[in-house]
């Protein structure tokens, strides 16, 4: 295969893993909306994994969820969708990422297009899984947030694994 093709097929991957996670977040997101009442709690298994349906008006565990409407608007919706628009662009131009970076940004970029999506169209953020294991509770969030902590760890072993072949001792 030659360098162009090379680049459509990585591209074509990058798109098909941007609307995988996308998808998935916006159809779970429609069936919580459609078949779970607000705030309405779902024991999945026993109290260690629930669904709890809320709207986020604000950012990660409500983060800005007081802010002015038109604050909110500008620093929740229109700085991320301007961060994800160069995301995509340097995901698709970028000449030397590697498959895993490239994985990782398609993950996070996914998972933020989820919940900008949300914002847009619905006012807020649907949020409903919460885990709780005693010592280790997280908030309640949604598949876009765990599409975007995916990215991160993966981006955490890329960079693991780099400084372990550059230093063998770590």
């Amino acid at each position: 295969m030659n360098l162009k093709s090379n680049r459509l097929v990585r591209n074509i991957a990058i798109v098909v893993v941007l609307i995988a996670n996308i998808g998935c977040d916006q159809i779970s997101k429609s069936v919580v909306r459609e078949n779970v009442g607000f705030y309405q709690t779902i024991h999945v298994i026993k109290d260690y994994v629930t669904i709890t349906y809320v709207e986020n008006t604000g950012a990660f565990l409500s983060i800005g969820s007081s802010l002015p409407d038109s604050i909110k608007i500008f620093v929740l919706s229109v700085i991320p969708l301007i961060a994800l628009l160069f995301g995509i662009i340097y995901l698709l131009t970028k000449k030397n990422l590697t498959w895993l970076s490239a994985l990782a940004l398609s993950f996070a970029i996914g998972g933020g297009i989820g919940n900008i999506y949300d914002r847009l169209v619905h006012g807020s953020v649907t949020d409903f899984m919460h885990i709780n294991f005693g010592l280790f509770q997280t908030g309640i969030f949604n598949m876009a947030d765990v599409s975007i902590m995916t990215g991160m760890f993966i981006f955490l072993y890329q960079s693991y694994s780099r400084q372990k072949s550059r230093f063998p001792g770590i």
